[in-house]
């Protein structure tokens, strides 16, 4: 079976799990495993590394400049500037310094890691000049919703924004209602970051849920393979749950593999509904 694929724009098909580094480089008693962790990834087509300047101060790309040594060109890689940064010569020295710290010379996606003050023409504009100087590839955003898109989409450029990384898990089914479907129609891939809400930290009934155990058990699965099957058996969305461990990393890969059937996706959100209205977008 072939694994489910994503395409961001001009890039070659990802698969549609990928590595997240959220509170990694944040203990060096863990910076080892974590680099392994990564690598294991990568050979398992977990191709796709998502990180962030504000993850431990720098740590994390740091962890992620150490595991893709020796191969960049395997990987697509990402990561997101503050807010306050977002513009001007504060994002020119922002990236630079995110680049230093991985090791590499480029950027596959660079995300503005949510709304802050700037305004989003002043983002765009620099996003646009950091691709002129090749430090990126092509840019995107996070933790926007749906009026935030809108008036991106309006932008001179903004048009160009090639992904929107929000949270979404099975407990957290907000961007349903008219965020998901807008981006989809768009053709813009969404990613969904904290898949498995942190192993279920954010909704304590996720991972022990009677509904999803039987099912996973019926399945031979995981519960967080089956809630990460979920996830990404939505059109154009790419979950990146944390490589915190070799045996999580493998763990995730296998997920691309499992299928769903209608009947067990309508078991699985009988679980959980989606809300019938607009909702505020969920952030962590």
């Amino acid at each position: 079976m072939m694994a489910k694929q994503i395409l961001f724009s001009e890039s070659k098909p990802l698969p549609a799990i990928g590595q997240g580094t959220w509170y990694m480089g944040e203990n060096p008693l863990q910076h080892k495993d974590e680099v392994n962790a990564l690598r294991a990834g990568i050979d398992l087509g977990l191709t796709l590394i998502d990180t962030a300047e504000m993850y431990a101060n720098g740590g994390a790309e740091k962890v992620v400049g150490e595991a893709i040594t020796g191969r960049r060109d395997e990987v697509f890689l990402v990561s997101k500037v503050y807010p306050w940064n977002a513009a001007g010569q504060s994002a020119i020295q922002a990236c630079e310094d995110s680049l230093t710290r991985l090791k590499t010379d480029y950027l596959d996606l660079y995300l503005l890691h949510w709304r802050g003050d700037i305004a989003l023409e002043e983002t765009v504009s620099v996003m646009q000049q950091l691709i002129v100087q090749g430090k990126i590839r092509r840019w995107g955003v996070s933790n926007l919703d749906y009026a935030d898109m809108q008036e991106l989409s309006n932008i001179a450029g903004g048009r160009e924004c090639a992904t929107n990384q929000v949270l979404y898990h099975l407990a957290s089914r907000g961007i349903e209602y008219d965020l998901l479907p807008w981006c989809q129609q768009q053709k813009m891939p969404v990613m969904a970051y904290c898949p498995l809400a942190q192993a279920g930290r954010l909704r304590s009934g996720l991972m022990n849920h009677p509904a999803l155990n039987t099912l996973a058990q019926q399945k031979g699965v995981t519960v967080a393979q089956l809630l990460l099957a979920w996830v990404i058996h939505h059109e154009g969305v790419i979950a990146i749950p944390k490589a915190g461990s070799v045996a999580h990393v493998t763990e995730n890969a296998a997920a691309l593999k499992v299928e769903l059937s209608q009947a067990e996706i309508e078991i699985m959100e009988k679980a959980f509904p989606a809300p019938g209205r607009k909702t505020p977008l969920d952030m962590v």
